[in-house]
Protein backbone atom coordinates (compact mmCIF):
# COMPACT_ATOMS: atom_id res chain seq x y z
CA UNK A 1 0.00 0.00 0.00
CA UNK A 2 1.39 3.69 -0.55
CA UNK A 3 0.29 4.23 2.80
CA UNK A 4 3.12 2.63 3.99
CA UNK A 5 5.78 4.76 2.26
CA UNK A 6 4.93 7.21 4.91
CA UNK A 7 3.91 6.09 8.01
CA UNK A 8 4.75 2.92 9.60
CA UNK A 9 2.58 0.93 12.11
CA UNK A 10 5.55 -0.26 14.38
CA UNK A 11 7.68 1.80 16.86
CA UNK A 12 10.29 2.84 15.53
CA UNK A 13 14.20 1.26 16.80
CA UNK A 14 15.56 5.14 16.88
CA UNK A 15 18.53 3.92 15.11
CA UNK A 16 21.88 6.26 13.97
CA UNK A 17 20.68 7.98 10.29
CA UNK A 18 23.37 10.01 10.21
CA UNK A 19 26.90 10.48 11.59
CA UNK A 20 29.27 12.57 11.86
CA UNK A 21 33.07 12.00 13.03
CA UNK A 22 35.92 14.11 14.12
CA UNK A 23 34.14 16.87 11.34
CA UNK A 24 35.47 20.20 10.60
CA UNK A 25 33.22 22.45 8.59
CA UNK A 26 33.94 26.09 7.53
CA UNK A 27 33.35 27.80 3.91
CA UNK A 28 36.50 30.33 1.85
CA UNK A 29 37.33 33.97 2.27
CA UNK A 30 40.02 36.07 0.29
CA UNK A 31 41.94 35.83 3.25
CA UNK A 32 41.74 31.39 3.07
CA UNK A 33 39.48 28.55 4.77
CA UNK A 34 37.68 30.37 7.80
CA UNK A 35 36.93 27.48 10.21
CA UNK A 36 33.77 27.26 11.80
CA UNK A 37 33.63 23.82 13.79
CA UNK A 38 36.02 21.22 14.40
CA UNK A 39 36.23 17.66 15.23
CA UNK A 40 32.43 17.48 15.80
CA UNK A 41 31.54 14.31 16.59
CA UNK A 42 27.55 13.50 17.16
CA UNK A 43 24.37 11.36 15.90
CA UNK A 44 20.73 12.24 14.79
CA UNK A 45 18.62 9.08 15.32
CA UNK A 46 15.37 8.17 13.28
CA UNK A 47 12.22 8.89 14.83
CA UNK A 48 13.42 12.39 16.89
CA UNK A 49 13.26 15.92 16.72
CA UNK A 50 16.17 17.17 17.32
CA UNK A 51 17.14 20.73 17.39
CA UNK A 52 20.60 22.74 16.83
CA UNK A 53 21.28 25.70 19.25
CA UNK A 54 23.82 28.28 19.02
CA UNK A 55 24.58 32.07 18.89
CA UNK A 56 24.70 34.33 15.64
CA UNK A 57 27.65 33.39 13.38
CA UNK A 58 28.34 30.35 15.11
CA UNK A 59 28.10 28.14 12.41
CA UNK A 60 24.85 26.67 12.18
CA UNK A 61 23.70 27.18 8.86
CA UNK A 62 27.22 25.94 7.56
CA UNK A 63 27.10 23.41 9.53
CA UNK A 64 23.58 22.28 7.91
CA UNK A 65 24.55 22.99 3.83
CA UNK A 66 27.66 20.68 4.63
CA UNK A 67 25.44 17.77 6.41
CA UNK A 68 22.84 18.59 3.13
CA UNK A 69 25.76 18.19 0.81
CA UNK A 70 25.46 21.91 -0.66
CA UNK A 71 29.24 22.37 0.22
CA UNK A 72 32.13 20.23 1.42
CA UNK A 73 33.09 19.70 4.82
CA UNK A 74 36.92 20.59 5.50
CA UNK A 75 37.70 17.17 7.00
CA UNK A 76 36.06 14.27 9.13
CA UNK A 77 33.62 11.90 7.97
CA UNK A 78 29.82 12.22 7.47
CA UNK A 79 27.62 9.12 7.21
CA UNK A 80 23.86 8.66 6.29
CA UNK A 81 22.58 5.41 6.87
CA UNK A 82 26.35 3.77 6.96
CA UNK A 83 27.23 5.72 3.70
CA UNK A 84 29.51 8.45 3.24
CA UNK A 85 28.02 11.19 2.39
CA UNK A 86 30.74 11.97 -0.62
CA UNK A 87 29.55 8.52 -2.32
CA UNK A 88 26.10 9.23 -3.02
CA UNK A 89 25.07 10.65 -6.65
CA UNK A 90 23.20 13.80 -6.46
CA UNK A 91 19.72 11.75 -7.26
CA UNK A 92 20.48 9.54 -4.80
CA UNK A 93 21.01 12.05 -1.88
CA UNK A 94 17.84 13.93 -3.18
CA UNK A 95 16.11 10.61 -2.59
CA UNK A 96 17.67 10.37 1.30
CA UNK A 97 17.58 14.10 2.04
CA UNK A 98 15.02 16.87 2.35
CA UNK A 99 15.95 20.36 3.08
CA UNK A 100 13.63 23.41 3.62
CA UNK A 101 14.68 26.53 3.76
CA UNK A 102 13.42 29.54 5.26
CA UNK A 103 13.40 31.28 1.83
CA UNK A 104 10.41 32.24 -0.20
CA UNK A 105 10.27 29.79 -3.59
CA UNK A 106 9.79 32.06 -6.19
CA UNK A 107 7.37 30.07 -8.20
CA UNK A 108 5.54 32.03 -9.99
CA UNK A 109 1.37 30.76 -10.02
CA UNK A 110 2.15 27.99 -8.81
CA UNK A 111 -0.46 26.06 -6.79
CA UNK A 112 0.73 24.13 -3.37
CA UNK A 113 -0.31 21.03 -4.95
CA UNK A 114 2.22 21.97 -7.64
CA UNK A 115 4.75 22.91 -5.34
CA UNK A 116 4.61 19.72 -3.04
CA UNK A 117 4.34 17.72 -6.36
CA UNK A 118 7.80 19.02 -6.88
CA UNK A 119 8.93 16.30 -4.05
CA UNK A 120 8.67 13.59 -6.29
CA UNK A 121 11.19 14.74 -9.05
CA UNK A 122 14.17 12.50 -7.89
CA UNK A 123 11.76 9.40 -9.17
CA UNK A 124 9.48 11.05 -12.07
CA UNK A 125 12.51 11.24 -14.45
CA UNK A 126 13.33 14.54 -16.89
CA UNK A 127 10.08 15.73 -17.46
CA UNK A 128 8.29 15.36 -14.15
CA UNK A 129 5.19 13.50 -14.73
CA UNK A 130 3.22 12.49 -12.08
CA UNK A 131 1.40 8.93 -12.27
CA UNK A 132 -1.54 7.87 -9.45
CA UNK A 133 0.78 6.41 -7.06
CA UNK A 134 2.87 10.06 -7.44
CA UNK A 135 0.33 12.04 -6.57
CA UNK A 136 -1.67 9.27 -3.72
CA UNK A 137 1.94 10.09 -2.22
CA UNK A 138 1.72 14.02 -2.45
CA UNK A 139 -2.04 13.75 -1.16
CA UNK A 140 -0.67 11.75 1.63
CA UNK A 141 1.78 14.31 2.35
CA UNK A 142 -1.13 17.05 2.68
CA UNK A 143 -3.05 14.86 4.65
CA UNK A 144 -0.21 14.17 7.13
CA UNK A 145 0.66 17.83 7.82
CA UNK A 146 -2.44 19.14 7.61
CA UNK A 147 -2.89 21.07 4.74
CA UNK A 148 -5.53 19.51 2.49
CA UNK A 149 -7.69 22.80 2.03
CA UNK A 150 -4.63 24.75 0.49
CA UNK A 151 -4.02 22.52 -2.24
CA UNK A 152 -5.48 24.73 -4.43
CA UNK A 153 -4.14 27.69 -3.50
CA UNK A 154 -1.36 29.54 -5.17
CA UNK A 155 1.58 29.71 -3.33
CA UNK A 156 2.18 33.26 -3.52
CA UNK A 157 -1.42 34.01 -1.41
CA UNK A 158 -0.44 31.74 1.30
CA UNK A 159 0.76 33.34 4.98
CA UNK A 160 4.19 32.61 6.12
CA UNK A 161 3.00 29.62 8.32
CA UNK A 162 1.33 28.01 5.48
CA UNK A 163 3.75 28.20 3.47
CA UNK A 164 6.47 26.28 5.90
CA UNK A 165 3.82 23.72 5.86
CA UNK A 166 3.33 23.21 2.57
CA UNK A 167 7.23 23.30 2.12
CA UNK A 168 7.13 19.94 4.97
CA UNK A 169 4.76 18.38 3.23
CA UNK A 170 7.31 18.44 -0.25
CA UNK A 171 9.90 17.22 2.10
CA UNK A 172 7.20 14.52 3.15
CA UNK A 173 6.62 13.99 -0.85
CA UNK A 174 10.55 13.70 -1.70
CA UNK A 175 10.11 9.90 0.56
CA UNK A 176 13.26 10.82 2.36
CA UNK A 177 14.32 9.41 5.58
CA UNK A 178 16.10 12.45 6.52
CA UNK A 179 14.75 16.44 6.77
CA UNK A 180 16.95 19.36 7.46
CA UNK A 181 15.25 22.03 8.27
CA UNK A 182 16.35 25.94 8.85
CA UNK A 183 14.91 28.18 10.68
CA UNK A 184 11.44 26.66 10.05
CA UNK A 185 9.56 29.40 12.98
CA UNK A 186 11.58 32.49 11.49
CA UNK A 187 9.02 35.42 11.09
CA UNK A 188 6.28 33.09 12.96
CA UNK A 189 4.01 34.94 15.50
CA UNK A 190 4.59 32.47 18.55
CA UNK A 191 1.50 29.90 18.35
CA UNK A 192 2.56 29.37 14.74
CA UNK A 193 6.12 28.80 16.11
CA UNK A 194 4.40 26.32 18.82
CA UNK A 195 2.19 24.64 16.21
CA UNK A 196 5.28 24.45 13.60
CA UNK A 197 7.58 22.42 16.13
CA UNK A 198 4.64 20.28 17.70
CA UNK A 199 4.03 19.50 13.70
CA UNK A 200 7.48 18.42 13.29
CA UNK A 201 7.96 16.48 16.52
CA UNK A 202 4.46 14.07 15.02
CA UNK A 203 5.97 13.93 11.69
CA UNK A 204 9.40 12.59 13.04
CA UNK A 205 7.30 10.04 15.50
CA UNK A 206 4.90 9.23 12.92
CA UNK A 207 6.31 8.89 9.74
CA UNK A 208 9.79 7.69 11.11
CA UNK A 209 11.80 10.70 9.81
CA UNK A 210 15.25 11.85 11.17
CA UNK A 211 14.28 15.66 11.60
CA UNK A 212 17.12 18.09 12.47
CA UNK A 213 16.30 21.67 12.51
CA UNK A 214 18.19 25.06 13.59
CA UNK A 215 16.22 27.65 15.23
CA UNK A 216 16.53 30.83 17.89
CA UNK A 217 13.34 29.45 19.78
CA UNK A 218 16.02 27.96 22.61
CA UNK A 219 12.64 28.29 25.16
CA UNK A 220 10.07 26.40 22.31
CA UNK A 221 12.94 23.95 22.10
CA UNK A 222 14.14 22.73 25.76
CA UNK A 223 10.27 21.79 25.96
CA UNK A 224 9.35 20.10 22.15
CA UNK A 225 12.73 18.75 21.18
CA UNK A 226 14.23 15.27 21.94
CA UNK A 227 17.85 16.08 21.62
CA UNK A 228 19.68 19.30 21.35
CA UNK A 229 22.57 20.08 19.31
CA UNK A 230 24.70 23.46 20.97
CA UNK A 231 27.37 24.87 19.04
CA UNK A 232 29.18 26.63 21.10
CA UNK A 233 32.15 28.80 18.85
CA UNK A 234 34.70 28.04 22.17
CA UNK A 235 33.85 24.59 23.46
CA UNK A 236 32.68 23.17 20.09
CA UNK A 237 29.69 20.90 20.09
CA UNK A 238 27.41 19.31 23.06
CA UNK A 239 25.37 16.85 22.11
CA UNK A 240 22.56 15.52 24.72
CA UNK A 241 18.29 15.96 25.82
CA UNK A 242 17.82 18.97 28.22
CA UNK A 243 18.13 17.53 31.37
CA UNK A 244 21.63 16.20 30.56
CA UNK A 245 22.97 19.56 29.14
CA UNK A 246 21.26 21.32 31.94
CA UNK A 247 23.29 19.12 34.57
CA UNK A 248 26.69 19.57 32.73
CA UNK A 249 26.41 23.48 32.45
CA UNK A 250 26.04 23.84 28.75
CA UNK A 251 22.78 25.51 28.38
CA UNK A 252 23.69 27.61 31.68
CA UNK A 253 26.73 28.82 29.62
CA UNK A 254 24.56 29.17 26.35
CA UNK A 255 21.70 31.33 27.89
CA UNK A 256 22.69 33.28 30.49
CA UNK A 257 25.78 35.48 28.22
CA UNK A 258 23.88 38.36 29.28
CA UNK A 259 22.52 39.80 32.60
CA UNK A 260 19.33 39.66 33.59
CA UNK A 261 18.97 36.08 32.31
CA UNK A 262 18.59 33.15 34.80
CA UNK A 263 18.19 29.63 33.34
CA UNK A 264 16.59 27.45 35.90
CA UNK A 265 18.37 23.93 35.27
CA UNK A 266 15.66 21.81 37.33
CA UNK A 267 12.66 23.03 35.59
CA UNK A 268 14.51 24.03 32.08
CA UNK A 269 12.60 27.15 32.01
CA UNK A 270 14.31 30.86 31.30
CA UNK A 271 13.80 34.04 33.73
CA UNK A 272 14.28 37.29 33.38
CA UNK A 273 15.58 38.72 36.48
CA UNK A 274 15.14 42.36 37.12
CA UNK A 275 16.76 44.74 39.38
Amino acid sequence: MVFRLLLRTFAPMHDKTVVLSRLSIGYKTRQGVRVVGRDLSASILSGELTCLLGENGVGKSTLLRTLAGFQPKLSGDITIQGRRLEDFTPRDLAKMIGVVLTEKPDVGQMTAAELVGMGRSPYTGFWGTLDDEDRQIVDQAFGLVGIESLKKRLVTTLSDGERQKVMIAKALAQQTPVIYLDEPTAFLDYPSKVEMLLLLQRISREADKTIFLSTHDVELALQVADCLWLMDGRDGLHVGTQQQLAADGSLSRFIERGEGIHFDTKTLTIKVVSK
